[in-house]
């Protein structure tokens, strides 16, 4: 598929990309050691999933937003090694970075959004865009985070948890059009 037999893929250290073949990975997306991609996910353009020195997990029907930064902590800078762990149904917006963090399923991270290493972001729990989420900090579930360094602003409404769940299944099916009609264009 167009997808994968242009996108960025490399081994490193004996790991190597594993990925379901109904995945989406744009063709110049990046991925690099031991990076797992779930069923109907997608890594879109520009991302960087960078699993060198720990893993990368993304669970099924997740989104990795274009110009997006995924990496993890190594044992070799010091202290506890830590993967990044993106759960199922997960939207992850433009440009956000990803170090050692998890993200459970349905939950929801904005555009250019910073999550460092051990934080965690509940299920049906949203980052608004531009916040940064200190490390070992946890956003619980129905919360909403804002600023630098993200505080709690309030509970999220019906309507945004609602929404979490249609930003999922709408990059789904975004991911969909874009693996049967994405074409190179030759001179």
């Amino acid at each position: 598929m167009v997808s994968r037999r242009f996108a960025n893929l490399y081994r490193f250290e004996g790991s190597e990309p594993r990925w379901h073949q109904s995945a989406f990975i744009a063709p110049n997306a990046t991925l690099v050691g031991d990076v797992e991609i779930g069923e109907k996910s997608s890594i879109w353009y520009n991302c960087l999933l960078r699993g060198d020195v720990n893993k990368i997990v993304v669970g099924a029907h997740s989104n990795i937003q274009d110009s997006t930064v995924i990496h993890v902590r190594s044992r070799e800078l010091g202290g506890t090694p830590n993967p990044t762990i993106v759960g199922e149904h997960v939207t992850v917006g433009h440009a956000a970075l990803l170090h050692a963090c998890t993200c459970h399923d349905f939950s929801f991270v904005g555009m250019q959004a910073c999550l460092l290493d051990f934080a965690v972001v509940e299920s049906e729990a949203m980052v608004a865009a531009g916040a940064l989420v200190p490390m070992r900090t946890v956003v619980k579930a129905g919360e909403l985070w804002v600023g630098r360094p993200a505080r709690k602003l309030r509970d999220l409404t019906d309507a945004e948890r609602a929404f979490i769940r249609e930003s999922a299944r709408a990059y789904t099916a975004f991911a969909e059009a874009h693996q049967l009609s994405l074409a190179p264009i030759s001179n």
